[in-house]
C-alpha cells in the first residue's frame, strides 16, 4: 500500500512559481512511475507530467510542456513539480498518481493523492 499526500499549492499571481511535493509512503517508491494530473473546476480531469521509476525519462502535456518540471528523490520518497510561469489557465488541484510495471502515462494509475489547490490570478 502507497499512500501519497501533495503539497506547496497556493495563491500566486500570473508569472510567478510554485513547487508542488508529494510525498510517498511505504518503502516501494522507486518502483513506481510517478504522474501529475490536474483537474480545473468544471472540467475533467486532465494528464500533467510522468516520470519515470529512475526518473530519467519524462513526459509532459503540451500545455505546461517547457514551464513544468517534474522530478523525484526516491531517497526522500518525493516527486516534484515545479511550475515556471504559471497561468490563469493552471488554476485547478493537483494530483499525484503513482503507476506500477506495465502501465504508460495513459494509466493504469494504482494510487492517488488528496490534491493541492493552485489558484493563479490574473
Amino acid at each position: 500500500q502507497v499512500q501519497l499526500v501533495e503539497s506547496g499549492g497556493g495563491l500566486v499571481q500570473a508569472g510567478a512559481s510554485l513547487r508542488l511535493s508529494c510525498a510517498a509512503s511505504g518503502r516501494m517508491f522507486s518502483r513506481y512511475a510517478m504522474d501529475w494530473f490536474r483537474q480545473a473546476p468544471g472540467k475533467e480531469r486532465e494528464f500533467v507530467a510522468d516520470l519515470s521509476r529512475s526518473g530519467s525519462s519524462t513526459y509532459y502535456a503540451d500545455s505546461v510542456k517547457g514551464r513544468f518540471t517534474i522530478s523525484r528523490d526516491n531517497a526522500k520518497n518525493t516527486v516534484y513539480l515545479q511550475m515556471n510561469s504559471l497561468k490563469p489557465e493552471d488554476t485547478a488541484v493537483y494530483y499525484c498518481a503513482a503507476r506500477g510495471l506495465g502501465s504508460s502515462w495513459q494509466g493504469p494509475y494504482e494510487y492517488w493523492g488528496q490534491g493541492t489547490q493552485v489558484t493563479v490570478s490574473s
